[in-house]
Protein backbone atom coordinates (compact mmCIF):
# COMPACT_ATOMS: atom_id res chain seq x y z
CA UNK A 1 0.00 0.00 0.00
CA UNK A 2 1.31 3.63 -1.17
CA UNK A 3 2.47 5.46 2.22
CA UNK A 4 -0.52 8.67 0.82
CA UNK A 5 -3.22 6.26 1.30
CA UNK A 6 -1.64 4.26 4.32
CA UNK A 7 -1.34 7.78 6.42
CA UNK A 8 -3.84 9.64 4.77
CA UNK A 9 -6.45 11.20 7.50
CA UNK A 10 -10.17 11.76 7.00
CA UNK A 11 -13.37 13.43 8.94
CA UNK A 12 -13.16 10.45 11.04
CA UNK A 13 -9.36 11.08 12.64
CA UNK A 14 -9.11 10.58 15.67
CA UNK A 15 -5.59 11.07 16.99
CA UNK A 16 -4.62 8.70 20.12
CA UNK A 17 -1.96 8.01 21.51
CA UNK A 18 -1.66 4.52 20.87
CA UNK A 19 -1.49 5.07 17.52
CA UNK A 20 1.72 7.14 17.63
CA UNK A 21 4.34 4.04 17.92
CA UNK A 22 3.42 2.30 15.17
CA UNK A 23 5.42 1.55 12.54
CA UNK A 24 4.33 0.15 8.89
CA UNK A 25 7.18 1.05 7.13
CA UNK A 26 9.84 -0.20 9.01
CA UNK A 27 12.05 -3.12 8.25
CA UNK A 28 12.50 -3.98 11.75
CA UNK A 29 16.72 -3.08 11.25
CA UNK A 30 16.83 0.97 12.10
CA UNK A 31 20.23 0.93 10.38
CA UNK A 32 18.57 -0.03 7.16
CA UNK A 33 15.43 2.32 7.42
CA UNK A 34 18.21 5.08 7.55
CA UNK A 35 19.64 3.87 4.39
CA UNK A 36 16.20 3.86 3.01
CA UNK A 37 15.24 7.14 4.35
CA UNK A 38 18.70 8.49 2.52
CA UNK A 39 17.44 6.85 -0.27
CA UNK A 40 14.48 8.63 -0.45
CA UNK A 41 15.94 11.97 0.59
CA UNK A 42 18.13 11.38 -2.91
CA UNK A 43 15.46 10.25 -5.20
CA UNK A 44 13.38 13.48 -3.76
CA UNK A 45 16.54 15.96 -4.89
CA UNK A 46 16.06 14.53 -8.27
CA UNK A 47 12.55 15.39 -8.60
CA UNK A 48 12.81 18.49 -6.88
CA UNK A 49 15.68 19.05 -9.65
CA UNK A 50 12.92 18.32 -12.23
CA UNK A 51 10.41 20.48 -10.86
CA UNK A 52 13.13 23.58 -10.29
CA UNK A 53 14.05 23.33 -14.21
CA UNK A 54 10.15 23.10 -15.36
CA UNK A 55 8.83 25.54 -13.23
CA UNK A 56 5.25 24.57 -13.72
CA UNK A 57 4.64 23.63 -10.26
CA UNK A 58 5.11 24.85 -6.25
CA UNK A 59 4.77 22.26 -3.48
CA UNK A 60 4.01 22.99 -0.36
CA UNK A 61 4.49 21.10 3.13
CA UNK A 62 3.17 21.36 6.71
CA UNK A 63 4.57 20.00 9.45
CA UNK A 64 2.77 20.70 12.28
CA UNK A 65 3.03 18.54 15.74
CA UNK A 66 2.93 19.51 19.33
CA UNK A 67 6.38 20.00 21.17
CA UNK A 68 8.88 18.21 20.60
CA UNK A 69 7.05 15.95 17.40
CA UNK A 70 10.31 16.44 14.98
CA UNK A 71 9.49 18.97 12.62
CA UNK A 72 13.18 20.23 12.91
CA UNK A 73 14.17 16.71 12.58
CA UNK A 74 11.98 16.04 10.00
CA UNK A 75 13.84 18.99 8.02
CA UNK A 76 16.97 18.26 8.39
CA UNK A 77 16.71 14.58 7.87
CA UNK A 78 14.44 14.63 4.61
CA UNK A 79 14.91 17.74 3.01
CA UNK A 80 19.00 17.67 3.67
CA UNK A 81 19.86 16.64 0.24
CA UNK A 82 17.89 18.63 -2.12
CA UNK A 83 19.51 21.60 -3.62
CA UNK A 84 19.15 24.85 -0.99
CA UNK A 85 18.34 26.81 -4.68
CA UNK A 86 15.04 25.16 -4.54
CA UNK A 87 13.65 24.71 -1.01
CA UNK A 88 12.99 26.99 1.36
CA UNK A 89 12.07 26.43 4.77
CA UNK A 90 9.45 28.74 6.68
CA UNK A 91 9.31 28.78 10.78
CA UNK A 92 6.21 30.27 12.89
CA UNK A 93 7.54 31.48 15.80
CA UNK A 94 4.55 33.68 18.02
CA UNK A 95 3.39 36.44 16.09
CA UNK A 96 4.75 40.00 16.14
CA UNK A 97 3.14 43.24 17.11
CA UNK A 98 3.18 43.73 13.17
CA UNK A 99 1.84 40.98 12.34
CA UNK A 100 -1.31 40.73 14.72
CA UNK A 101 -2.01 44.52 13.86
CA UNK A 102 -3.07 42.12 10.94
CA UNK A 103 -5.67 39.23 10.35
CA UNK A 104 -3.65 35.90 10.62
CA UNK A 105 -3.04 34.77 7.10
CA UNK A 106 -1.37 37.97 6.10
CA UNK A 107 2.25 36.51 7.13
CA UNK A 108 1.51 32.98 5.72
CA UNK A 109 0.81 34.50 2.51
CA UNK A 110 4.23 35.58 1.29
CA UNK A 111 6.14 32.34 2.18
CA UNK A 112 4.06 30.21 0.24
CA UNK A 113 5.92 28.33 -2.78
CA UNK A 114 6.74 30.07 -6.36
CA UNK A 115 6.79 28.15 -9.32
CA UNK A 116 9.28 25.15 -9.40
CA UNK A 117 9.65 25.46 -5.39
CA UNK A 118 9.38 23.16 -2.47
CA UNK A 119 8.42 25.28 0.90
CA UNK A 120 7.58 23.46 4.21
CA UNK A 121 6.11 25.20 6.91
CA UNK A 122 7.76 24.19 10.33
CA UNK A 123 4.06 24.88 12.16
CA UNK A 124 1.94 26.56 10.17
CA UNK A 125 -1.44 28.50 9.99
CA UNK A 126 -3.07 25.65 12.29
CA UNK A 127 -1.48 27.35 15.03
CA UNK A 128 -4.35 29.54 14.96
CA UNK A 129 -6.31 27.24 15.30
CA UNK A 130 -4.90 25.33 18.07
CA UNK A 131 -3.29 26.91 20.48
CA UNK A 132 -5.36 30.42 20.01
CA UNK A 133 -8.17 27.62 20.91
CA UNK A 134 -6.42 25.71 24.06
CA UNK A 135 -5.97 29.10 25.70
CA UNK A 136 -9.06 30.33 24.57
CA UNK A 137 -8.03 33.44 22.45
CA UNK A 138 -10.35 32.93 20.41
CA UNK A 139 -13.93 31.10 21.00
CA UNK A 140 -15.74 28.73 18.93
CA UNK A 141 -17.25 30.55 16.28
CA UNK A 142 -14.10 31.96 15.50
CA UNK A 143 -12.48 29.26 15.18
CA UNK A 144 -14.98 27.57 13.02
CA UNK A 145 -14.60 30.80 10.46
CA UNK A 146 -11.01 30.50 10.31
CA UNK A 147 -11.67 27.02 9.23
CA UNK A 148 -13.92 27.78 6.73
CA UNK A 149 -11.08 31.00 5.47
CA UNK A 150 -8.57 28.32 5.71
CA UNK A 151 -10.26 25.95 3.25
CA UNK A 152 -10.64 28.66 1.18
CA UNK A 153 -6.86 29.90 1.27
CA UNK A 154 -5.49 26.31 0.74
CA UNK A 155 -8.18 25.66 -2.38
CA UNK A 156 -6.69 29.17 -3.76
CA UNK A 157 -3.39 27.97 -3.65
CA UNK A 158 -4.29 24.82 -4.84
CA UNK A 159 -6.19 26.04 -8.27
CA UNK A 160 -2.92 28.38 -9.06
CA UNK A 161 -0.49 25.45 -9.26
CA UNK A 162 -0.02 24.46 -5.55
CA UNK A 163 0.42 20.89 -4.60
CA UNK A 164 -0.09 20.78 -1.00
CA UNK A 165 0.93 17.96 1.75
CA UNK A 166 0.06 18.48 5.15
CA UNK A 167 1.50 16.07 8.04
CA UNK A 168 0.73 16.05 11.50
CA UNK A 169 3.64 14.58 13.19
CA UNK A 170 1.79 12.35 15.79
CA UNK A 171 3.86 11.63 19.48
CA UNK A 172 2.23 9.94 22.11
CA UNK A 173 2.58 11.47 25.51
CA UNK A 174 4.94 9.51 27.01
CA UNK A 175 7.31 10.24 24.07
CA UNK A 176 7.13 13.92 24.93
CA UNK A 177 8.02 13.39 28.62
CA UNK A 178 11.15 11.39 27.59
CA UNK A 179 12.09 14.24 24.99
CA UNK A 180 12.00 16.94 27.72
CA UNK A 181 13.42 14.96 29.75
CA UNK A 182 16.44 14.21 27.67
CA UNK A 183 16.57 18.37 26.50
CA UNK A 184 16.87 18.49 30.83
CA UNK A 185 19.42 15.83 31.55
CA UNK A 186 21.93 16.70 28.74
CA UNK A 187 23.13 20.38 28.93
CA UNK A 188 24.25 20.31 25.69
CA UNK A 189 20.74 20.31 24.92
CA UNK A 190 19.36 22.92 27.51
CA UNK A 191 18.97 25.12 24.54
CA UNK A 192 16.49 23.12 22.94
CA UNK A 193 14.13 23.37 26.20
CA UNK A 194 11.61 26.36 27.08
CA UNK A 195 9.71 26.04 30.45
CA UNK A 196 6.90 27.26 27.85
CA UNK A 197 6.69 23.75 26.82
CA UNK A 198 5.72 22.14 30.27
CA UNK A 199 2.82 24.65 30.48
CA UNK A 200 1.68 23.75 27.13
CA UNK A 201 1.68 19.67 28.19
CA UNK A 202 -0.94 20.43 30.96
CA UNK A 203 -3.27 20.74 28.02
CA UNK A 204 -2.07 17.57 26.38
CA UNK A 205 -5.42 16.36 25.67
CA UNK A 206 -7.17 19.39 24.66
CA UNK A 207 -4.57 19.61 21.66
CA UNK A 208 -4.95 16.25 20.66
CA UNK A 209 -8.59 16.58 20.44
CA UNK A 210 -8.08 19.82 18.40
CA UNK A 211 -5.82 18.37 15.87
CA UNK A 212 -8.43 16.08 15.26
CA UNK A 213 -10.95 19.16 14.76
CA UNK A 214 -8.39 20.49 12.50
CA UNK A 215 -7.84 17.99 10.56
CA UNK A 216 -11.47 16.87 10.00
CA UNK A 217 -12.45 20.46 9.51
CA UNK A 218 -9.82 20.98 6.71
CA UNK A 219 -8.60 17.54 4.72
CA UNK A 220 -9.75 17.86 1.10
CA UNK A 221 -8.06 15.95 -2.00
CA UNK A 222 -6.52 19.30 -3.12
CA UNK A 223 -5.10 19.58 0.33
CA UNK A 224 -4.47 16.21 2.02
CA UNK A 225 -4.02 15.28 5.99
CA UNK A 226 -1.54 12.78 6.73
CA UNK A 227 -1.58 11.69 10.54
CA UNK A 228 2.12 10.59 10.66
CA UNK A 229 3.25 7.81 13.81
CA UNK A 230 5.92 9.60 15.29
CA UNK A 231 7.56 8.39 18.08
CA UNK A 232 10.47 6.56 16.05
CA UNK A 233 12.03 9.28 14.50
CA UNK A 234 13.63 7.33 11.83
CA UNK A 235 9.93 6.13 10.68
CA UNK A 236 8.82 9.33 11.05
CA UNK A 237 11.50 10.42 8.35
CA UNK A 238 10.24 7.09 6.27
CA UNK A 239 6.85 8.36 6.08
CA UNK A 240 7.40 11.81 5.20
CA UNK A 241 10.00 11.10 2.56
CA UNK A 242 7.75 8.63 1.50
CA UNK A 243 4.42 10.84 0.73
CA UNK A 244 6.54 13.38 -0.48
CA UNK A 245 8.21 11.08 -3.17
CA UNK A 246 5.37 9.51 -4.21
CA UNK A 247 3.17 12.90 -4.92
CA UNK A 248 6.28 14.39 -6.80
CA UNK A 249 6.30 11.14 -9.06
CA UNK A 250 2.62 11.60 -9.53
CA UNK A 251 3.26 15.12 -11.51
CA UNK A 252 5.16 13.09 -13.66
CA UNK A 253 7.83 15.92 -13.95
CA UNK A 254 10.42 16.17 -16.52
CA UNK A 255 13.18 18.22 -17.96
CA UNK A 256 11.86 21.46 -19.80
CA UNK A 257 12.32 20.49 -23.71
CA UNK A 258 15.73 20.94 -25.06
CA UNK A 259 16.03 24.55 -27.07
CA UNK A 260 16.38 24.16 -30.96
CA UNK A 261 18.66 27.26 -31.06
CA UNK A 262 21.77 25.19 -29.29
CA UNK A 263 21.73 22.37 -31.13
CA UNK A 264 25.19 22.01 -33.14
CA UNK A 265 26.12 24.91 -31.33
CA UNK A 266 30.04 24.29 -30.64
CA UNK A 267 31.75 26.42 -27.55
CA UNK A 268 35.09 28.23 -29.06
Amino acid sequence: MKACKQFRAGKQTRIKDADAAQKPLSSGDKIKDKELVLALATQIAAQQEMLYAGRTHKVLVVLQGIDTSGKDGTVKDVFNVINPQGVRIANFKAPTDIERAHDYLWRVHPLVPQQGEITVFNRSHYEDVLITRVHDWIDEAECERRYAQIRDFERMLAETGTVIIKCLLHISKDEQRERLQERVDDPGKHWKFDMQDLEERKSWDKYQELFGKAIQATDADHAPWYVIPANSKTHRNLAVASILLETLLDLKLKPPPAKPELKGLKIA
